[in-house]
């Protein structure tokens, strides 16, 4: 008796210290607004997508402008968020215009939780076929057939109890997901119910890299291909430490089969960047550590090519935007990439007509690492060659038409020589100015 008397004073402390943090964090901002600035507007919601066993609301973005077979990614909001508070605050919705994809962004009712935190500790919660996480699967499907989603561009982020079930997600449903991005979350069989959850939250623990793994080996049949993950989280994080980040980097290089350790690490402006590629030299894991921030979601105000979301609780403005960086990193905007380059050589092959004599080609691979176009801002330069065969003149003359501004004479390149032109700042200028900056 004395001992389950400890034991609900321990859980007590730790649910009293989890709501006064989150308490805090809240106040220190007020609540995101919605971004409305590129028209975006309030998601709507979808009641008949299935049994939902876990009791969620599905709501979804979908833009005026919506690509052909276009991707979808499911956005996950944290405790004490609506989702469309999420979509509005991180700017999905926003790129989601701009860019033509789908967003579904389930919500957590306060009658399941009062926090309207998913559960994504509890047993019957996250296991596949089961409560929340089958819930979040049938709206996943239901989006899928109703607005003719490319199966092979499902994709799943989330922050906090939202990183959590997205780590769920991939672990339950990996033959879904191409691409998954985990912001201030936790690894996937981290915990079994509310005290182990708080406790992995606020301690520091050091789990093996193949227990790690083991977990999400047993969460399904699947044995690969396997989804890319994007893992973010703020160095001052108090309500998820930090080192919960590294378990999620690991848990996944160990599914990969790759080492714990990086191939290679990146400095940039306030923040670190670390890289696990395969044999091949594709990038399956980025981890991002955020120098100095709190409990929260990146976004960026400046530069102005890759503003979108509003600062506020959970939504910090660090000058970095994890949204369009994790977009890049699952190459969302590869089409658009493609049609600008493409109008760009219309526009300037002799008579606007097409290929002919004197025509600029444009020869572009769109598919993983091979549309590397530039530099974001702040970003150190990685080591290796150059891969995209592009002419600068056509990423220069479609950054020009992009941003409205007056197209300049583009020279015709003599085929087998360099470019005229020196594409260092020239580059860099219309790139940001048009939104093209990888």
């Amino acid at each position: 008796m004395a001992g389950l008397g400890k034991s609900l004073t321990a859980l007590n402390e730790l649910r009293c210290k989890f709501e006064s943090l989150l308490a805090a964090a809240s106040r220190k901002s007020p609540a995101a607004a919605p971004d409305l600035s590129d028209g975006a507007s309030r998601p709507r919601e979808l009641k008949a997508f299935g049994s939902n066993p876990g009791n969620l609301r599905m709501l979804v973005h979908v833009p005026e402008q919506l690509q052909s077979e276009p991707p979808l990614v499911v956005a996950l909001h944290g405790c004490g968020q609506s989702g469309s508070d999420y979509i509005q605050g991180t700017g999905w919705a926003t790129l989601a215009d701009r860019l033509g994809f789908v967003v579904l962004s389930p919500e957590q009712r306060p009658s399941n939780n009062p926090k309207s935190c998913f559960s994504w500790f509890l047993p019957g919660d996250t296991a596949r076929g089961c409560g929340e996480a089958l819930s979040i699967q049938q709206m996943v499907e239901h989006a899928i057939a109703k607005f003719a989603v490319d199966r092979r561009r499902v994709f799943i982020t989330g922050l906090s109890a939202g990183g959590a079930m997205t780590s769920v997600m991939l672990a339950t449903y990996p033959e879904v997901y191409a691409g998954g991005a985990i912001i201030a979350g936790l690894p996937y069989g981290c915990a079994g119910s509310v005290q182990e959850a708080l406790q992995a939250m606020f301690s520091e623990r050091s789990p093996s890299a193949r227990a790690l793994g083991d977990h999400v080996r047993a969460a399904s049949g699947h044995r690969g291909p396997w989804p890319r993950i994007s893992v973010w989280h703020g160095s001052a994080d108090p309500i998820v430490k930090p080192s919960n980040g590294e378990h999620v980097a690991r848990q996944w290089a160990n599914i990969h089969g790759l080492s714990s350790s990086a191939t290679h690490t990146e400095l940039g402006a306030g923040y670190t960047r670390r890289v696990w590629d395969d044999v091949n030299g594709t990038t399956l894991i980025e981890a991002y550590s955020i120098a100095g921030m709190a409990h929260g979601v990146p976004i960026a105000s400046l530069p102005i090519a890759e503003h979108c979301g509003v600062a506020g609780a959970f939504f910090h403005d660090v000058g970095l935007s994890s949204t369009h960086r994790i977009a890049r990193f699952w190459n969302l905007d590869h089409r658009r990439f493609e049609a600008q380059c493409a109008e760009a050589a219309s526009m300037i092959s002799p008579g606007g007509t097409g290929r002919g004599a004197g025509t600029i080609e444009v020869a572009a691979s769109v598919g993983g690492e091979e549309e590397e176009i530039g530099l974001a801002s702040g970003e150190p330069e990685r080591t290796g060659p150059w891969r995209s065969p592009l002419d600068p003149n056509i990423v220069i003359a479609a950054a020009f038409k992009s941003a409205g501004l007056p197209v300049p004479e583009v020279p015709t390149r003599v085929p087998g020589t360099s470019s005229p032109v020196d594409p260092g700042a020239i580059i860099e200028a219309a790139l940001k100015a048009a939104g093209l900056r990888r």
